[in-house]
């Protein structure tokens, strides 16, 4: 764990760990009472996630191996925020790098919040159509396949409980309840 030297209103380390991704932050809540409490928040720099329609009716999902479960996931695909970059042109690159779908048109659904609770991080989503096949230029070390499905296919998968990522129940289930796919 790597604190640093910044010392907050408490006079005790401010900063608990800092990554090349997140970092954890301690911080004070001010409570009704004139009280406070200590709180441990992650911050991250935000992320982008795509809901691929690479036709009319089929929708592209990658299945992916995530560490923290210890297993492959069905997912849509994302991915983090460089500093200062811009959500749709960060959607673009992750969109060609897991899954080599380019060009098409982009509409942003909604921005949200994944866990208010522990963790600032805010994903953006993004629609995706007309989109042309290319090769995928996935970065050292990701175990990523993509799956094309029919679209009721995906919404089945949901029903089912086959999807288990958070932010892909949320993008499926707001592409199916606004657009009506």
């Amino acid at each position: 764990m790597t604190e640093t030297a910044n010392k907050g209103n408490s006079g005790t380390e401010r900063w608990l760990l800092q990554t090349e991704r997140f970092s954890v932050e301690r911080v004070w809540q001010e409570l009704p009472n004139n009280q406070r409490r200590q709180r441990q928040v992650i911050r991250h720099p935000g992320a982008v996630v795509i809901v691929p329609m690479v036709d009319n009716d089929h929708v592209c999902l990658i299945e992916n191996y995530r560490v923290a479960v210890g297993r492959r996931l069905l997912e849509l695909p994302a991915g983090t925020l460089d500093a200062g970059e811009d959500p749709l042109k960060a959607a673009v690159r992750e969109l060609m790098e897991e899954t080599g779908y380019r060009e098409g048109t982009w509409s942003l659904l909604q921005s949200f919040f994944v866990s208010p609770g522990i963790l600032d991080e805010r994903m953006h989503l993004f629609l995706a159509k007309g989109l042309e096949p290319g090769p995928p230029a996935r970065e050292p070390g990701e175990d990523i396949r993509n799956v094309v499905v029919p679209w009721q296919e995906a919404m089945a998968m949901v029903q089912r409980g086959d999807i288990e990522d958070a932010k892909t129940l949320v993008g499926l289930l707001l592409v199916a309840s606004r657009l009506r796919v």
